[in-house]
């Protein structure tokens, strides 16, 4: 009986886990997934228009600091992503074979890792994956704060370009595609 009642949980507990990154639209959750899951809402910001986000800084997951303002003078692509998010971990590869892609061409990726209450998980995502950048540990969410009105609080995942002079040039919320990643790259280099 007791081993039925665990499968009956385990097989509950997955179902919910997997459902949890199927919200249909921006600002619909059914309130236990902790965040919104996107359409791929895409935003491309005209450059007279394009604003400065608030301060983007913290400790990457190797521990060191780092900031979006060490990266001015390029194009970062900074990605919102959890490791227990499957949307997260459907896009890792794309992202990691563009930011190896960009490198040469100016583009540094920086990612935000939300909402994971340890570092082992993202740590284990960042080797599965490859991904070849670095990533602020942002268990609490506060980092996305910096996107107020770019992006909602508990988007992930979610994907930010920001041009050369430090201002937002597009956003995707939700999963990106490589040919919408490009694009909004192109538009933040014009």
């Amino acid at each position: 009986m007791t081993r039925r009642l665990l499968a009956v949980l385990a097989a509950l507990v997955l179902a919910g886990s997997l459902a949890g990154c199927s919200g249909d639209a921006v600002g619909s959750s059914d309130g236990d997934q902790g965040y919104v899951a996107g359409k791929g809402i895409i935003t491309s910001v005209d450059p007279a228009d394009r604003e400065a986000p608030g301060p983007v800084s913290g400790t990457t997951l190797d521990g060191r600091e780092t900031s979006l303002d060490d990266y001015r003078g390029k194009v970062v692509v900074l990605n919102v992503w959890g490791s227990w998010c499957p949307p997260c971990r459907a896009e890792a590869p794309m992202l990691a074979a563009a930011a190896r892609d960009l490198r040469d061409k100016g583009v540094v990726f920086l990612g935000i890792n939300s909402r994971n209450p340890e570092r082992a998980g993202p740590k284990a995502y960042e080797q599965r994956f490859k991904i070849p950048y670095d990533s602020l540990y942002d268990p609490t969410g506060r980092t996305l704060l910096a996107f107020r009105g770019t992006l909602p609080a508990n988007a992930i995942p979610s994907t930010v370009v920001v041009d050369a002079d430090g201002r937002v040039a597009g956003s995707v919320i939700g999963t990106v595609t490589r040919t919408t990643l490009y694009d909004l790259v192109e538009d933040a280099k014009a």
